[in-house]
Formats: structure tokens, sequence, C-alpha cells
């Protein structure tokens, strides 16, 4: 039984969790460690879905990680019997509320929320600090030069995860301090969190293929609408 209503991911943490769910000792997680805190106001979405749910105390919540969207990981939220519980799952409880986390899920859940999004927006929103491998089965071929490198980089890993929120990066050049030049161009383009994508994100991602690379510079002209260099 799915919980119907959209479920999507953020690296933004910044949020007033009241209440926090704890792995219980014996779970297979150290005694007081958060693998996930729910908002009261995420609270109020679940229970409300499942209040309409037949035989409602006998349920639970399940949280997966079942797959990644370029640098997020995606997420099935469901509403499971309790009685059928796998034996290795971690449960934790809050508010009265029993939330399953299956045991390969649980280190890259830790420390993650489940929130509501910004006003106006509907559904739930995991805020998790932790971070697939953007490199995970990426195959850099390393025999060319710097601009080439970074633009196999920007086509396998970081478009693929800026198109999930409508934008893309293009490589004007590379200089000869390797400092490396580009524009943001759709959504990200007059975007008010271009900077943290381009030191959190984008930067991150070449540094850690590429260690050589120097700064990362945005050169786009974010006050048109129109993306000059593209």
């Amino acid at each position: 039984m799915s919980v119907d209503t959209d479920v999507t991911s953020t690296s933004d943490t910044s949020t007033d969790a009241s209440s926090v769910a704890t792995a219980d000792p014996g779970d297979g997680v150290d005694n007081g460690v958060v693998v996930l805190s729910i908002t009261p106001a995420a609270m109020e979405v679940v229970n409300g879905v499942l209040s309409t749910e037949p035989d409602p105390d006998e349920l639970g919540l399940r949280v997966e990680i079942v797959g990644t969207n370029g640098a997020e990981y995606s997420y099935d939220l469901s509403f499971e019997s309790l009685a059928d519980a796998a034996d290795d799952d971690v449960r934790v409880v809050q508010d009265g509320l029993t939330v399953m986390v299956p045991a390969a899920t649980v280190p890259d859940l830790i420390g993650a929320v489940l929130d509501t999004p910004a006003a106006g927006s509907a559904g739930l929103v995991i805020r998790n600090p932790n971070r697939p491998d953007p490199l995970a089965g990426v195959e850099l071929d390393r025999s060319g030069d710097m601009a080439s490198q970074v633009q196999q980089l920007l086509e396998q890993v970081i478009n693929p995860g800026l198109a999930s929120h409508g934008g893309f990066a293009t490589l004007v050049g590379v200089d000869d301090d390797n400092k490396v030049y580009i524009t943001l161009g759709g959504g990200c383009q007059g975007c008010s969190m271009t900077q943290m994508t381009l030191t959190q994100g984008i930067q991150k991602q070449l540094n850690a293929a590429i260690p050589e690379i120097g700064d990362v510079i945005d050169v786009t002209d974010h006050a048109q609408g129109e993306n000059p260099f593209y």
C-alpha cells in the first residue's frame, strides 16, 4: 500500500524536526543514532493518509531507498503490515508511528528528515544529508585534455542531475591554471540556489573525479532570460 503522495529528495536539511526516531538496541544500529526524523507537518500528512487505511493500528510506514536520480536518492514510502516486516528491518517509533527501514537503506538514510515541501507544494520531501556516489558506474577517459574530461563529467554525471530540476551546465573552457568556466541554463539560470549548486554540487563532483581542477567559475548572465553563451 503506497503512500498516496509525492515524495521528493533534497539536500537542504535546515528544518525543525521537533521529535526524532532513533534505533532501538538490537536493531543493528548504535543505540541513539537518529535514523530518520519526522517533522510535525509531515507526521500530520502521514497520519492523515494512514487513517484512511483498513486496520491502521496494524500498519507501519516503510521508507526505502530504491535508486538514484542524479545527485539525489530516490525513495519509496508505503504502508505495510507490522507482522510482515523483514527480520533485518530496523524499526523506529516516533509519536506512535512505527517506521520500518530495510537494513540496506539504513547507512544512507541516517540523519535524514521527512518533511513537507515549501508552502504551495504538495506531498512530502526527504531532506537527506547523505549522497550517492556520483561517479559510481562512470568510466572516465583521462587520456584526453582537461576540457574533454570535464565535458565527459558534464554529460555523464552533472547534467543528468541538473535535468531533474530543469537545468543544465555548458562548458565554456578551461584555462592554463585548470580553472573551469561554465554557464548554467534552463531552470538554473537566474535561480537563487545557483551558488550552492555550483560550490556544493558541480565543484565537488568535478574535484572528486579530477583533483587537478581549480576553481569552477560561473560566467552565466543570470539577469537575462536567455543564456548568452549557449
